[in-house]
């Protein structure tokens, strides 16, 4: 559990933690040796539950709470950021794959109610797509599917001969997966391309982006809209790093000494440091928290919609922050390739450079909307 976050009631149904916490710490230095996830950590990462959290309950799932699931991953993030990562994948697209028709809900998770298959997504547009009668064929390569190994469906994202932006629902066995992932931090989430050659994608198995973006299930507004929480799930994993290193880096401060023969949690630059981190790692769990709450109620406002990609971006930038400082103070012995610091400084930063949490974007949708709101409110004030 994070010694930096209260203690909680765990709700009924949410990801079960304490156990996959164990193993995902027991085997980190194996998962980032492989590039993916050991056969032990995904086993432990299915029995969890985090596949069925945000599932249909219809299918099996738990349609769980945003609140609960940023606890959870969080927490797997102390013990291992690429394991937490994964398991935030899977658990968000068991939201996504609810965007599909009924016919193709059921596919997927089987006739029997039960939600435990883990799928993997390469959302953003690539491949070529072309119209097989009411249905669709693909071709090409779509990188970064994290956890793809594991999964048993991938969701592909693409634009039709129309423009139209769709996702693509795939069975492992209509695709190989490509080698490509070797990156410096999330090391083990396994984050391979995948390869299509004019394979087969009924109706069944497809839905817009539009749809999903907007919340929309079976022609009615039934979640959501995504933007409240797309990003929520990339972030989580690095508070849950950023709060061990912290952790870490306290430990061994307080058993330091300096070369002048002090000890080093005398030094004031050390105690800044400590207390600076601390106070942007709760800063950033303090907006991530809010916005999981707002997108809990089921329909946040214009203005938490707009906010919400702020706040993830923003708090990932203060992870990022949070964690430089901290390798920077921990000295030579903090840039051992086995130490803990290490790992959570390129794994926060290379989670804060995915393509949802850059602050940029965010920034003009949020300022756009202050301004916009502004200025009906003024246009009101100038009617009256």
């Amino acid at each position: 559990m994070s010694t930096a976050a209260p203690a909680h009631t765990v709700p009924p149904h949410a990801p079960r933690t304490a156990e996959l916490g164990a193993v995902a710490a027991r085997f980190a230095e194996r998962t980032e040796a492989l590039r993916a996830l050991p056969a032990e950590v995904v086993d432990a990462l299915r029995d969890a539950g985090f596949a069925r959290h945000l599932a249909p309950t219809a299918h099996g799932g738990a349609d769980g709470s945003y609140s609960v699931l940023l606890h959870a991953v969080a927490e797997i993030g102390e013990n291992c950021a690429a394991t937490a990562w994964n398991a935030a994948v899977y658990a968000v697209l068991g939201r996504m794959a609810a965007h599909l028709p009924p016919a193709g809900r059921a596919e997927i998770w089987g006739a029997e109610p039960g939600a435990d298959a883990l799928f993997a997504a390469s959302i953003a547009p690539a491949g070529q797509v072309v119209r097989d009668g009411d249905g669709y064929r693909l071709s090409g390569t779509w990188p970064f599917a994290s956890g793809v190994d594991d999964a048993a469906w991938t969701l592909l994202g693409a634009f039709t001969p129309e423009r139209e932006y769709r996702f693509f629902m795939v069975p492992r066995a209509a695709y190989r997966v490509l080698d490509t992932w070797d990156n410096v931090g999330l090391a083990g989430t396994g984050s391979h391309a995948v390869v299509l050659d004019d394979v087969p994608v009924p109706a069944r198995l497809t839905c817009a982006q539009a749809d999903l973006m907007a919340g929309v299930v079976d022609g009615e507004r039934r979640l959501v809209p995504f933007k409240a929480v797309n990003g929520l799930t990339f972030v989580a994993p690095a508070l849950g790093a950023a709060r061990a290193a912290l952790r870490d880096s306290a430990a061994r401060l307080a058993g330091k000494t300096e070369i002048t023969g002090k000890s080093a949690r005398a030094n004031p630059a050390a105690q800044t440091a400590l207390a600076r981190a601390g106070a942007e790692i709760d800063a950033a769990a303090l907006l991530l928290e809010r916005a999981a709450a707002a997108a809990d109620t089921g329909s946040p406002t214009s203005l938490e919609l707009a906010r919400a990609p702020r706040d993830f971006a923003y708090a990932a930038e203060l992870l990022g922050s949070a964690v430089d400082r901290l390798f920077r103070t921990g000295g030579a012995r903090t840039q051992h390739t086995g130490g803990s610091v290490q790992r959570a400084w390129r794994d926060v930063n290379c989670a804060a450079g995915h393509a949802v949490l850059q602050f940029g974007t965010a920034a003009v949708v949020y300022a756009d909307h202050l301004m916009d709101a502004e200025s009906a409110r003024n246009g009101e004030q100038n009617d009256v």
